[in-house]
């Protein structure tokens, strides 16, 4: 009985002793988007962090925007509410008109080009532009292109599209690319856009693959072309004083998980894409096409003769970037 007693006071003494320790633990709001393969690679860096610094920081995830849209995120990390915050680029334009460079057409006309843009020094010094916002810019993850869906016609050349109405964003360059392309752009909500395309009342919509196929937009229609219009990134960003308040080593790690989980999203972005494609390829009734390098410039040609891009550089900062990325 003595042996047990004693040994029983010796864990309620080392148990004391650890709780300072474990109560220590830092914990952060992680709030990630809908997309399966920034949510797999959440779930990395949550891994990867907590791992490179023996559990002092802890990252809890709220995924599927659990804690608001991209403009709620994207507000709520500048205010602290959330440590770090996953959005597209349409909120952050708003606050940083230099962002309005992805909405600018068949500026990337593969992922490799956009990898080596937003890796390199333009897509740094954008990124960095973020703190004079309170955030810490941390990486681009892949959103995705934006491809097109139409019935009966095949579109692989600009002329394809004359009098199409396509449903659009309420995106100022989103409409006036789509009138240059000969088509009639037609803003609408998205929760709206299935029935209308089933009625009739637009004929096609662009979107990314994965959205295209997890709202079976193909149940109503039957033709695919990738076009790969639009190329639109994820902006992972920190609150800048939260980051700033971590000692150097816990830096450190975030800025290393990052790294590695950026890699992973966008390998699982492509690989995730591709099964999309194949999928549609094989389903019955189903055309896809896939442009040409020559096709696609010839859509790119179409957005300088129409002046496209001057409309983006007129709403940017930094024109420069917009024109230093063409003339690569």
């Amino acid at each position: 009985m003595p042996i047990h007693s004693g040994l029983k006071k010796g864990l309620t003494v080392l148990a004391l002793a650890l709780a300072p320790a474990i109560a220590q633990a830092d914990t952060m709001r992680l709030a990630n988007v809908v997309a399966d393969s920034a949510k797999e690679a959440g779930i990395e860096f949550k891994r990867l962090v907590e791992e490179k610094t023996g559990g002092s920081l802890e990252i809890n995830l709220y995924p599927d925007n659990q804690l608001g849209d991209d403009r709620v995120v994207l507000e709520s990390t500048i205010f602290g509410d959330i440590d770090i915050g996953i959005a597209s680029t349409s909120p952050l334009a708003n606050l940083i008109p230099d962002f309005y460079l992805f909405d600018a057409p068949f500026l990337f006309l593969s992922s490799e080009e956009a990898y080596a843009a937003l890796d390199g020094e333009i897509g740094q010094e954008i990124l960095a532009s973020l703190e004079g916002k309170g955030l810490k810019g941390l990486a681009f993850w892949e959103n995705g292109f934006r491809n097109y869906t139409g019935k009966s016609n095949v579109v692989a050349e600009p002329s394809d599209l004359e009098g199409k109405k396509v449903r659009t964003m309420e995106n100022r360059v989103h409409l006036a690319a789509w009138r240059a392309l000969g088509a009639n752009p037609t803003p609408m909500a998205f929760p709206e856009l299935f029935t209308a395309l089933q009625q009739g009342t637009v004929d096609a919509q662009e979107n990314p693959l994965s959205i295209i196929d997890s709202n079976r937009f193909l149940e109503v229609q039957d033709q695919v072309s990738l076009t790969q219009h639009v190329y639109t990134p994820f902006i992972v960003f920190m609150n800048l004083d939260r980051y700033n308040a971590l000692d150097e080593s816990e830096r450190q790690a975030i800025n290393e998980s990052i790294e590695t989980a950026t890699e992973f999203q966008r390998q699982r972005s492509q690989e995730l894409e591709a099964e999309v494609v194949e999928k549609f390829s094989n389903q019955e009734g189903i055309t896809v096409t896939e442009l040409t390098p020559e096709q696609k410039t010839l859509w790119q040609q179409t957005m300088v003769d129409a002046d496209i891009y001057s409309l983006v550089s007129s709403m940017m900062d930094n024109p420069e970037y917009l024109e230093q990325l063409l003339s690569d």
